[in-house]
């Protein structure tokens, strides 16, 4: 099984994701002259090395009419900022475009159907985030002309890459967010962007303290949102090929994403997989305290979060709660245990997890939906299971039930 590993210790934006994935390609050269025959108006694509840090890396840089522009695709009427990983500029005088035009750009690109399929999605998750960010519909949400542009070209990019390199997992880091404010039109907002954080949500993040600025971009934070598959620590891993992409901005740690992509040894290494079993009881924590508690375990890194009743003592109802998590993520796990639940204690037991090999299939309907199927195999079997969100995501388009819903994916992966 091919793994497709991104380290975002320093964040990840839409130039910096494509230039790690470019130098893993035999390629880079070819690869951005497909870029420029993408078709998107006025915007050209440059590939250069740079070194950060004594790193070498690449940086894609797009150039939209002549003028280099970064990460505005979030920007609207009422939204113009920078981000750290940019030059930032107030872009009023150009024009506006809704996301109904920025989608049709996308349409007209000379991208495959699977691909286009991806951007779409990307933009409509960065455009569902602004909206959340700024209480207005998606529809009424104005884009930059140059702005909309920029992140029609990252995001085309990457989706591009990850359709070219087809990994059958994608893995991440937990994302390193930055700190402090980042400047726009009418003042100054938190790190992460508003926009940024809703992409976030159910990603492990954190803010290490030591660099200053934003470093997770609303592109990137789509880009991740949309392609990883599970965030932890560097599974064991066969590398085949390493790529590092390059941020604008210089950082005393270097700024770039790092890629690497082999051929994963979680198959032949199941047996030796040890994990970390947490396991406490509480009695006293409401039905939606025990939902909360259960998702900041999640997003801390546990694997597997179980609840199962018990009787306590005194005779009391209560429930024993099961965590799994890898022992790198212990410490962040424990912590989250003792925040968000009203135990005094736990016991934790190291264990040997028998694992099958996962992989994640992706099946292009008709109309253009993209569906995943989660595939898991070893030990001579084999079974496959399709996404519930996606299964959800055409039922509620086509006012479908499930099983209706499941069936029509079934027939679309069968023609």
């Amino acid at each position: 099984m091919t793994t497709l590993y991104l380290d975002c210790a320093m964040g990840a934006a839409g130039d910096m994701l494509a230039g790690a994935l470019l130098e893993l390609l035999p390629d880079p050269d070819a690869a951005v002259r497909a870029f420029n025959g993408f078709g998107i108006p006025g915007v050209a694509f440059a590939r250069t090395r740079v070194e950060k840090c004594g790193l070498a890396a690449t940086h894609l840089s797009v150039t939209v009419r002549g003028h280099e522009e970064h990460e505005h695709a979030h920007d609207h009427e009422h939204h113009d900022h920078d981000h750290d990983h940019a030059h930032h500029e107030h872009h009023a005088h150009h024009a506006h475009r809704r996301l109904a035009d920025v989608l049709a750009i996308v349409d007209a690109l000379a991208l495959t159907d699977a691909v286009k399929a991806h951007v779409r999605v990307v933009y409509q998750e960065l455009a569902a985030a602004e909206s959340r960010a700024h209480g207005c519909a998606v529809g009424e949400i104005h884009f930059h002309e140059v702005g909309a542009a920029d992140a029609i070209a990252d995001i085309a990019a990457v989706c591009w890459l990850m359709d070219r390199l087809r990994p059958d997992e994608v893995v991440a880091s937990p994302v390193h967010v930055g700190f402090g404010t980042v400047r726009c039109a009418h003042g100054e907002l938190p790190v992460p962007a508003p926009a940024t954080s809703f992409l976030l949500e159910g990603v492990p993040t954190y803010a290490d303290g030591t660099i200053r600025g934003e470093l997770c971009t609303p592109t990137g934070a789509a880009l991740l949102k949309h392609f990883v598959q599970r965030f932890a620590p560097q599974p064991l891993l066969r590398t085949t090929a390493i790529g590092a992409g390059a941020g604008r901005k210089d950082f005393p740690r270097a700024n770039v994403v790092r890629a690497l992509f082999g051929e994963s040894c979680a198959g032949a290494a199941a047996d030796d997989e040890t994990m970390v079993e947490l396991t406490f009881t509480v009695d006293d924590m409401t039905g939606e305290e025990l939902a909360f508690a259960h998702e900041r375990l999640v997003a801390a890194g546990a694997r597997d979060v179980v609840f199962a009743p018990v009787l306590m003592k005194k005779g009391r109802p209560g429930q024993l709660v099961i965590v799994l998590a890898a022992p790198a993520e212990e410490d962040a796990v424990v912590a989250a245990i003792f925040r968000h639940t009203s135990t005094l204690g736990l016991r934790e037991t190291r264990c040997r997890r028998h694992v099958l090999a996962r992989a994640i299939e992706t099946v292009t309907l008709a109309d253009g939906t993209v569906c995943r199927r989660k595939v898991a195999t070893g030990a001579g079997v084999r079974r496959a299971k399709w996404e519930a969100d996606d299964v959800a995501a055409v039922a509620r388009k086509d006012n479908l039930s499930l099983g209706e819903a499941k069936t029509k994916i079934e027939e679309g992966a069968n023609t």
